[in-house]
């Protein structure tokens, strides 16, 4: 897919392959449970979805599940319903949440300001802390990434791999103007 962009040969590795995206688990299967969530108010309207079935359809543990959904609960993503068809709903429609707000809760940012403070080695503040080049790179980064995280909502996710391909082709660096030209 994003593999046949113009002008990205110079970001292949020796062996051919691009550099991976580094996503923790807890963002990968929260983003996922969010949108079981989404797909499912698409669906039915607002029909709660229980722990275990989410935890069944993603193939997950239901410890694992009820953590991520502690999570988003807390961030205000998603509430819980009571009772006996109890379970948990986006607390939003997905056409008003982005993936950024998702995976911000569920791990934070790729760059942010205390970063520099958070990496100084053996010492007490980071000896390129006057001039980075490496701050400039993962500002500008972090920056492109919020972007398009920003600019995406869940319901864009809830289409298919070719819908959101398309929609991501208008939302890339390559397809911002005065980016990466």
């Amino acid at each position: 897919m994003f593999n046949k962009l113009p002008d990205v040969a110079a970001g292949l590795r020796h062996d051919g392959e691009f550099p991976r995206m580094k996503v923790s688990a807890q963002e990968e299967y929260g983003l996922r449970c969010m949108l079981l969530l989404a797909r499912r108010q698409q669906r039915t309207g607002v029909e709660p979805v229980s722990l275990q079935e989410m935890a069944r359809g993603e193939g997950l543990t239901v410890p694992n599940v009820a953590k991520l959904i502690r999570t988003l609960r807390r961030a205000g993503l998603v509430r819980s319903v009571l009772g006996r068809s109890g379970g948990y709903t986006l607390s939003r429609e997905a056409k008003a949440i982005n993936i950024a707000e998702i995976l911000g809760a569920l791990g934070g940012r790729l760059y942010d300001t205390t970063y520099c403070g958070k990496h100084t080695g053996e010492l007490e503040v980071c000896s390129h802390m006057d001039d980075c080049s490496i701050r400039s790179l993962w500002g500008v980064i972090g920056g492109l990434l919020d972007r398009v995280l920003g600019r995406t909502t869940l319901a864009d996710l809830v289409g298919t791999e070719a819908c959101m391909t398309a929609t991501l082709g208008s939302r890339t660096p390559l397809a911002m103007p005065g980016v990466g030209h």
